[in-house]
């Protein structure tokens, strides 16, 4: 837990937290309402933190085994894109996070370039959708926030 949070900015570090394990929640302080879960993999080596605001979307959205798949791909107008899909299939490289009903599955590579990022669930008058904030990976991106480069 420790190697984890030193990895989070200060303010967020001293917030109430809520760890996700592949099946357990761990709350830590006495109100998780406005806390960040942070997601894990089970060497502890690879992480990225999920919003409040993410795990009730998902909650409301993922029924009958569905979850919500983060992937990284080439494109976009600055070299790499975030894709956000609902799946229900598994593969042997994905790492899972969170519970059955608010799940999020990275593949390992995906998982490379946003270790350390935060998942987000944003909703404004003109658009609603999951996002990448604050990926300590990525350089800079484009105005819309779906693309990136990375850090050389």
């Amino acid at each position: 837990m420790a190697f984890m949070l030193r990895q989070l900015s200060k303010p967020l570090a001293q917030r109430n937290m809520l760890t996700l394990g592949a099946t357990t929640w761990r709350q830590m302080g006495k109100d998780a309402s406005n806390a960040t879960a942070v997601a894990a993999n089970p060497t502890g080596q690879q992480q990225i933190q999920i919003s409040e605001s993410c795990i009730k979307r998902l909650r409301e959205i993922c029924k009958d085994g569905t979850f919500l798949r983060v992937t990284v791909e080439g494109g976009g107008c600055s070299g790499f894109q975030y894709k956000f899909d609902l799946d229900t299939k598994i593969n042997e490289d994905d790492l899972q996070f969170g519970e059955s009903n608010a799940k999020v599955v990275v593949d390992t590579v995906s998982l490379d370039y946003c270790n350390g990022a935060t998942l987000d669930y944003h909703s404004e008058l003109i658009r609603a959708g999951f996002r990448m904030l604050a990926n300590p990976l990525a350089e800079q991106g484009c105005s819309c926030g779906s693309s990136f480069s990375i850090k050389l």
